[in-house]
């Protein structure tokens, strides 16, 4: 019985104690206080009014707060609360407000996606499609209105949104692979004649500044499209102008161009498949100072089915070359038309080359990568896409991966070089002589660009001083190879040429410096307007950079002859 009677009075002393921790905590009425009293004591009765209580001043303080915030952390906490309805109309005015402010699609689509059956989900949709066709009207985006196109239902908004893209799909079409890409994207468009047009005058412009004015108007002339070019008479009298300056035979106005100082095109693309390897890849060096359209071809095809890896390098920087002193968009254009004749038939090596080097040439370089890839991956080594892998990594200042590429260069000369036979009884053919020079002169490339990665600091030092040891040797056994070959040739053939031969670069290094020299010099003796004109055509035409700098600042800053 005492027992009983001390149990009955500490449980009226604990629900006393409660109770008053109740009226303390409703005395203060701040979330904090209730929450106490819910942890103190848990299985109150009370609880559940504290409870109710919290999310009643929880309710309060989103509404003073009204924020999107604040309403999506009161429903997320109290999912369950008797002010879920009320905070979701609330929110949902909140949100309503922000994306009538915007008014934009995305405002209103991302507005109906959080409030699918909201009070304003009618309005909404109204203004999602004012805003659509606000867009509609408005956008210069090709991407966003394909996308509008797809997502259209058939009718005369689709038809509108249709004429849009190809209106503006031929505005923006400011080069010929975008002409090119309108004509096939667009086989319908209201502007397939005007792009017609526009790449015929391109083509034309090519063969006016490649001096072969004749062949262009007589394609003008039997041409469907000839009538359409209204700026072709004065542009072909311009050319005329060009050609008789060009022709003057006063030794002042010979000296000023390029074509005085090179062979004859002709001769050089019959050089070009000539039995020793070094006319040809001296060929291939030249034709770069041609700057003409007619070379682009020879020099590709040498690019693309040459074995000795010198005539292949030298004619990608002569591509370089000529498309650099081309006006831009012809070079764009002959850049354009090559690689769409070869869209959907490059599938070997060769070709692959061809369109990483088209693609390279006019400035797409990642695009590039991805053919050069595919050609390493297709066809085993080939020593002129690592060469070209060195200088863009280095042009990329990744110093460790442009070694990398210069390592398996060396390998590949040192292999060329160890499968090389040089012996006197079986005498030394020509070509593995000037193999052995391209081994060599690709060890050397790949040395020297190994030495430069050494130089920055990179990852995994201990790894390019490994590859530079590979270099090394490469080059080592690459030479000794080579001298062994060339004197055995020079043995049975007293005159024949050796790897070290440099007259051809020797020649056209002297043309730029007499050019230069003919360009600063007064030249009296020449008409004035023919002096200007000349000086023109080298400023925007020569082959050499250093020249055409020269030409401009001649034409800046002193009276032209």
């Amino acid at each position: 019985m005492p027992t009983l009677r001390r149990a009955l009075a500490l449980l009226l002393l604990a629900t006393g104690c409660s109770h008053m921790s109740f009226e303390r905590a409703s005395e203060q009425d701040t979330v904090q206080a209730y929450r106490d009293f819910m942890r103190e004591n848990p299985d109150d009765p009370e609880a559940t009014t504290a409870q109710g209580r919290i999310e009643g001043l929880e309710f309060d303080e989103a509404k003073r707060l009204h924020s999107v915030i604040a309403y999506k952390r009161f429903l997320e906490t109290y999912p369950d609360a008797p002010q879920q309805r009320v905070v979701k109309s609330l929110l949902e005015g909140l949100r309503f407000n922000a994306a009538k402010q915007a008014d934009t699609e995305a405002a209103w689509q991302q507005f109906l996606a959080d409030h699918p059956d909201g009070t304003h989900k009618d309005e909404a949709k109204a203004l999602l499609q004012a805003a659509q066709r606000r867009e509609v009207r408005t956008t210069t985006d090709l991407g966003r209105m394909a996308t509008l196109l797809n997502a259209e239902a058939e009718g005369p908004r689709r038809d509108e949104l249709a004429r849009k893209l190809d209106d503006e799909t031929y505005v923006q079409a400011t080069d010929a692979g975008k002409l090119f890409a309108y004509l096939r994207d667009f086989a319908s468009g209201q502007h397939r004649e005007e792009a017609r047009v526009r790449l015929l005058e391109l083509e034309l412009e090519g063969l006016l500044v490649s001096g072969l004015v004749d062949e262009a108007e007589a394609k003008v002339k039997v041409h469907p499209l000839g009538p359409k070019l209204t700026g072709f008479p004065a542009r072909l009298a311009r050319a005329r102008a060009e050609q008789g300056a060009l022709a003057r035979t006063e030794p002042a106005a010979r000296a000023m161009q390029a074509g005085h100082y090179l062979r004859d095109l002709e001769d050089l693309k019959r050089a070009l498949v000539a039995p020793d390897p070094l006319d040809r890849w001296q060929a291939a060096e030249e034709l770069g100072q041609h700057v003409s359209v007619r070379v682009l071809d020879p020099l590709l095809e040498a690019l693309r089915s040459a074995r000795n890896p010198l005539i292949r390098q030298n004619a990608l920087e002569s591509l370089r070359s000529v498309l650099s002193a081309l006006p831009a968009p012809v070079a764009g254009y002959e850049v354009a038309v090559r690689l769409e004749s070869l869209r959907d038939r490059a599938s070997s090596p060769e070709l692959y080359l061809t369109v990483a080097a088209l693609l390279d040439l006019s400035g797409q370089v990642e695009a590039a990568a991805s053919q050069y890839q595919r050609v390493y991956e297709s066809g085993g080594t080939d020593p002129v896409v690592l060469w070209r892998w060195v200088q863009l990594r280095e042009q990329r200042r990744q110093a460790f991966s442009a070694a990398v590429a210069a390592r398996q260069l060396s390998v590949w000369a040192q292999t060329t070089a160890r499968d090389e036979m040089v012996s006197e009884e079986g005498g030394v053919p020509l070509a593995a002589a000037r193999q052995l020079c391209a081994a060599v002169v690709d060890a050397r490339f790949a040395a020297q660009a190994i030495t430069r990665a050494r130089a920055v600091k990179t990852e995994f030092p201990e790894d390019l001083a490994s590859f530079e040891r590979t270099a090394q040797d490469a080059v080592r056994l690459a030479e000794a190879k080579l001298a062994d070959a060339e004197l055995l040739l020079r043995q049975k053939h007293p005159g024949v040429r050796t790897c070290a031969d440099q007259q051809v670069a020797e020649r056209l290094s002297q043309g730029v410096k007499e050019r230069t020299q003919a360009l600063q010099a007064s030249n009296a003796k020449l008409p004035k307007p023919v002096g200007v004109l000349l000086l023109e055509l080298a400023r925007e035409r020569d082959p050499s950079p250093e020249v055409r700098a020269v030409a401009a600042s001649r034409l800046a800053t002193s009276t032209p002859p």
